[in-house]
């Protein structure tokens, strides 16, 4: 019996996460140093783990109600106005997810049916178009490229929207380029979207990681809060990732559709990871400035790295990811990021596993020590040495 025959056609259709392969390979060799995924080499501050230790304590073990603990979404919706002056009611417009990953899949789960289309500019996130595909809709990707830093104009999303399309798909602070969008940019997508009759889903895990500029949450913009789905989370800011905590806002229809699905799939998120999240809004900032501060840090050294060996490089201004350029290499992506593991012993991950128009790219998390970063950096910038030395001796 080939069993492989009875997996649904959609899932045997998806490839596999191109970050966490090589984050496998990396796993499985020894003096490897990885700048392959996104997770901080910070340990969560203590006070927030320490909130879920005197929780346990206190036997706080149970089931929370599907849309998470109370105090938690009014941290939320307190948090969101204080920063954005944005306003979402916490018992009906707030829902706790496992992580943004959860959130972006419950929202595609609760408003696409077949034929419908989402727009999602590229590169991006690995999840973003097989989430779409797993709910039953059509990802249409819209290539960004690097003489606009990666930003989406209107004008491109023009020519990509048909009478199908649904729901617009967008993450900026963006993995994997580092680019943001001002205020103007996003002014821009929000007047494109009242035009077509969109739904904006608006992925923001990277929101406080804004190094050049402010974030502007999109659905603060005029006539989008309540056509806009906003994910974000604790995972990157606070240095939650195994937490698996995050959360979605949206108005209260489409809130009510995702804690619908949330119910019978998940339930709720478990309650240490909630309480951890309850400490971290009411008392992380600190902790947050500081993460940043060392991440803008990085962002620098690594940014100067890349030029001093002659890569061409876009400048990040968010998130903790730098999208160095490697086609003077004349390898492929794939090629790049395979020759250089293998020989000096660098993970990192090619761009195309974040979409076609990340050929000829690699992405670099900063998410890791001064120390890894350097040596990573000596590394790569001997293997780009080598490259050249090989080609010249072809000559």
């Amino acid at each position: 019996m080939n069993w492989s025959d009875r997996i649904a056609p959609t899932v045997k259709a998806i490839p596999p996460s191109g970050i966490r392969r090589f984050f496998d390979i990396a796993a499985e060799m020894k003096g490897v140093i990885s700048l392959g995924v996104g997770e901080p080499d910070f340990i969560t501050p203590w006070h927030i783990r320490e909130s879920c230790i005197h929780g346990l304590h206190r036997g706080y073990t149970s089931y929370t109600s599907n849309y998470g603990l109370l105090e938690l979404r009014e941290e939320i919706a307190k948090s969101l106005h204080k920063d954005y002056q944005v306003t979402y009611d916490p018992r009906q417009e707030v829902l706790v997810t496992v992580g943004v990953s959860e959130g972006l899949d419950l929202a595609m789960r609760a408003l696409l049916g077949p034929g419908d289309e989402v727009l999602v500019p590229e590169p991006c996130y690995v999840s973003y178009k097989s989430c779409v595909t797993l709910a039953g809709g059509t990802p249409i990707t819209i290539p960004t490229n690097v003489e606009n830093e990666f930003r989406i104009t209107a004008e491109q999303l023009e020519e990509y929207v048909t009478p199908r399309t649904k729901i617009l798909l967008i993450g900026y602070p963006n993995n994997p380029t580092g680019a943001i969008m001002s205020r103007d940019d996003l002014e821009g997508i929000a007047a494109f979207a009242l035009k077509h009759d969109l739904i904006v889903i608006s992925d923001e895990i990277y929101a406080k990681l804004t190094y050049d500029g402010t974030h502007t949450c999109f659905s603060s913009l005029p006539g989008m809060r309540d056509r806009t789905i906003v994910l974000n989370g604790f995972s990157k800011a606070y240095a939650m990732t195994g937490w698996r905590i995050g959360y979605a806002v949206s108005n209260v229809d489409f809130i009510a559709a995702m804690t619908k699905i949330h119910q019978y799939t998940m339930l709720c998120t478990p309650i240490t990871a909630q309480i951890a999240a309850i400490e971290a809004l009411k008392s992380g900032e600190k902790n947050v400035e500081h993460m940043v501060s060392e991440y803008n840090y990085r962002r620098r050294l690594i940014f100067n790295g890349f030029r001093q060996m002659g890569l061409d490089c876009f400048e990040p201004k968010g998130a903790f990811y730098i999208f160095p350029s490697i086609k003077k290499t004349g390898l492929t992506s794939l090629e790049f990021a395979e020759q250089l593991l293998m020989t000096e012993k660098v993970a990192l991950v090619p761009g195309d596993a974040f979409g076609e128009s990340g050929e000829g790219f690699v992405r670099c998390s900063y998410a890791t020590s001064t120390k890894n970063i350097t040596e990573a950096l000596e590394r790569i910038g001997r293997f780009i040495e080598s490259l050249k030395n090989t080609d010249a001796s072809k000559t």
